[in-house]
Order: structure tokens, then C-alpha cells, then sequence
């Protein structure tokens, strides 16, 4: 049945000519993107809401299943284009799972840094946005200004600004350079005031305080019922986080703290993305100045990395290793298997399954992404509140509509 016939709520005749619908998005400022919501309204309070997806027909669970397991990267970076390399981090970490591939300490040092930026610039634009959204112009600005650094540092390490598509099956397409680690170290010194010029526009500011606090209750039990990870549980006083509770990489060797919170409601969600990201920045100043030497890709006698430019021009061993894992069938043999793994991606747990048919392609690919999860919850959130409360709801939420319509 379409949407739009769906019965808003189970009413006398005498109720219902009391309600109206109201279409929210898929076009309008406060979505940020391509989603709708089917609103139901008495007067200015929302009685009902209905999530509709898809718009963008990314269709990328399809494409995993016709691109090799490097050729894909170029998809995942486009799920949540946010933070791609955390998509990045989380498929090679599936498929690596899958074959048992063991990373260099200098490639998962590389990766929790480029990552940890990944969460502080998805951060950023959920809590600038969530600012502007309700007003806030300047607090917005503060954040994308940040923002504009951490693209600066992954085109030093990639060459490419906004989807680096810089992971591949056992390591990472090249080596960063010392330019890479002065931008990083830069950033470091000079993020926490920027940090601190956020907290000192938002935390005690009146209209924004009044708007998120109380409003979009999320509680513990419900979080947990409806698969809630990241921020959004954590605000409701769910501590769980991959990083701890599934640790990968290279996270044993770092301390950081869960931020957690109790309240559940959209300010609550604000602070603990504020306070991830002062942790986020103490991972990257010492995995930074802790940076291992060495290879960041595995060896190439393993087969399945690509051999060195120079080597493929000198040695016959390495053109043949590069001519089959370009050629199709010809790349991968992983085991006949299926796999699961899983992430601490910035808006919560973002995992893979991969079906291996022993070929170079997977067989089946598909995700779990955990903006399609925490979109589900919002009916359940806005209930009872008054229209103005949609965009602050939705902000604390930080949807990102790539990851809707699989």
C-alpha cells in the first residue's frame, strides 16, 4: 500500500477530521539530504510519523557482488560520505576477517588515525548541523571550519579531498609522507580550541538548551529493544563500543574513555558527541607520535597486494602477480566461507557480511549500516511533540540517507 494511504492513526471519524498530513522532506533544509518523513499532526503536535526511504538507490549491496574486493572500495566510500573512510576501514576489516590476512603495525596505526579524523569530522557536522538547525549560524561555522583541515590531511595522505578510496586488501594504496604527519600534529594542537569555542556557544545557550533537552527521550531499554549502537546509545546509557567490547586494529594499545550519558534525550546525544571527540584526538596524538616503521601493506609473497611500480617493471615475478590480481577470477582465493565484521563507525556499529564463493568477488555483500537502524526509532522519539521539535529530534540523530536505501 503506498504511504500516502496508510491511516495516520486508528481514530473515530470525528478525531480524524481534527489530524492532518504533512510531508517532511524529501527536500527541505532541516533533512540535509534526500529522506522524507509522513508527519501526522493535531494542530502543531506530532501524533504520528512515518520514516520513508528511498531516493538515492545506491543499490551498493548489488555492486559488492559484481566488483572485486578492492574495486568496491570506491562504493563504500559513498554510503556514508561523512566520514568514507571509516565505510573503508570497516569492509577491508570484513574481508581481511575473511582471509585472514594480518595487518603490519604501521598499516593499523595509519588506519586508527585516519579513522579517529573520521569520527571527529562526522562529529562536526552532526553537531554543527544540529546547531544550525536550530538556530545557530556560528556554531556551525566553527565546526565545517574544522572540517576543511581534516579534508586537507586525508588529500595529503590520498590525493583526494572527499572520497579517498585510500584502503585496499591488506594494507593501504601507498605510504603517507612527512607532510602528512605535520598536518596531523597541527591539527592536534589546534583543534581543542576550536573544541572549547563549540562548547562555550552551545552548552549554556539558552534557545539551545531549550530546544534538545527533554526533547526526543530515548531510553535505555528502548535503545537496546531497537538495536540502538554509538552515540545514541551510549547517550542513553548503553555502554557498549567496539573499540573495547570487539577490539580491532590497533585500539588495545590506546586509553581512551566510553563517553557515556543517561539522560537519552537530543542534548545528551549532543555532549557525547562533543566529549568522543576530545578522546578521538587523544588516540591520534599518540598513535601519531607512536607511528611504527616498516611496510604498510602486507608482504607481497602473500599474493594479494600489489606489488611496488618499480617492481612490476623489473621483475617478471611481480608483473605476473599484478596481471592476476587485475585480471577477473584471476585476483583472490579465500576460503569458501561467510563472514561478519563489524566496526565502532562514528554514528555507531557498522559491520559487513561477505559470502565468499572462493572467487575474487564476493558472493554476497551486505551491511549493516547504522543510520537504516536509528531511523527506524524516530517515530517512537517525536511522538507527542510539536512540529519544531522534528529538526532537533532529526539532528540528534545525525541520518545520513546513503546508508537508507541499500
Amino acid at each position: 500500500m503506498p504511504l500516502e494511504q496508510l491511516q495516520p492513526l486508528d481514530a473515530t471519524t470525528e478525531e480524524k477530521d481534527y489530524l492532518w498530513t504533512l510531508n517532511f522532506g524529501p527536500q527541505h533544509p532541516a533533512t540535509h539530504t534526500t529522506l522524507r518523513l509522513i508527519l501526522t499532526l493535531d494542530g502543531e503536535t506530532v501524533v504520528k510519523a512515518v520514516p520513508d526511504i528511498g531516493f538515492l538507490h545506491s543499490g551498493f549491496e548489488k555492486l559488492g557482488e559484481d566488483l572485486d574486493y578492492n574495486q568496491y572500495v570506491t562504493i563504500v566510500d559513498r554510503m556514508n560520505y561523512i566520514s568514507p573512510i571509516m565505510n573503508e576501514v570497516a569492509w577491508f576489516h570484513s574481508v581481511e576477517k575473511l582471509m585472514g590476512i594480518e595487518l603490519t603495525p604501521r598499516c593499523k596505526y595509519l588506519r586508527v588515525i585516519l579513522g579517529e579524523l573520521s569520527r571527529i569530522s562526522d562529529h562536526l557536522l552532526a553537531i554543527g548541523a544540529q546547531a544550525l538547525d536550530l538556530g545557530g549560524f556560528t556554531a556551525f561555522l566553527y565546526a565545517f571550519n574544522q572540517r576543511e583541515y581534516i579534508y586537507d590531511i586525508f588529500e595529503t595522505a590520498s590525493g583526494q579531498r572527499f572520497h579517498p578510496s585510500y584502503l585496499r586488501v591488506g594494507g593501504l594504496v601507498f605510504d603517507v609522507d612527512d607532510d602528512f604527519i605535520r598536518k596531523v600534529r597541527g591539527f592536534v594542537k589546534t583543534f581543542p580550541k576550536a573544541h572549547a569555542d563549540v562548547c562555550r556557544l552551545l552548552n549554556r545557550n539558552r534557545i539551545f538548551l531549550d530546544r534538545t533537552q527533554g526533547i526526543g527521550i530515548l531510553s535505555k531499554e528502548m535503545a537496546i529493544n531497537m538495536s540502538c549502537t554509538g552515540p545514541i546509545a551510549r547517550a542513553s546509557g548503553v555502554v557498549r563500543d567496539i573499540r573495547k567490547d570487539e577490539p580491532y586494529l590497533a585500539y588495545p594499545d590506546f586509553d581512551f574513555k566510553v563517553v557515556c550519558a543517561q539522560e537519552g534525550d537530543s542534548f545528551a546525544r549532543y555532549l557525547v558527541r562533543m566529549e568522543e571527540m576530545i578522546e578521538s584526538l587523544k588516540i591520534i596524538d599518540k598513535a601519531i607520535e607512536n607511528l611504527p616503521t616498516g611496510g604498510v601493506s602486507v608482504d607481497a609473497d602473500s599474493k594479494v597486494v600489489f606489488p611496488e611500480q618499480q617492481a612490476v617493471y623489473r621483475s617478471i615475478e611481480s608483473l605476473i602477480q599484478h596481471f592476476e590480481l587485475v585480471m577477473p577470477n584471476r585476483q583472490w582465493t579465500p576460503p569458501v566461507d561467510e563472514i561478519y565484521g563489524c566496526i565502532e563507525s562514528p554514528n555507531g556499529e557498522l559491520g559487513f557480511y561477505v559470502v565468499s564463493d572462493g572467487t575474487g568477488v564476493s558472493y554476497r555483500a551486505r551491511t549493516r549500516p547504522p543510520s537504516y537502524i536509528h531511523f527506524a526509532i524516530f517515530p517512537y522519539l517525536i511522538e507527542g511533540h510539536t512540529l519544531s521539535d522534528v529538526v532537533a529530534v532529526l539532528g540528534s540523530l545525525n541520518i545520513i540517507a546513503a546508508e537508507l536505501d541499500r
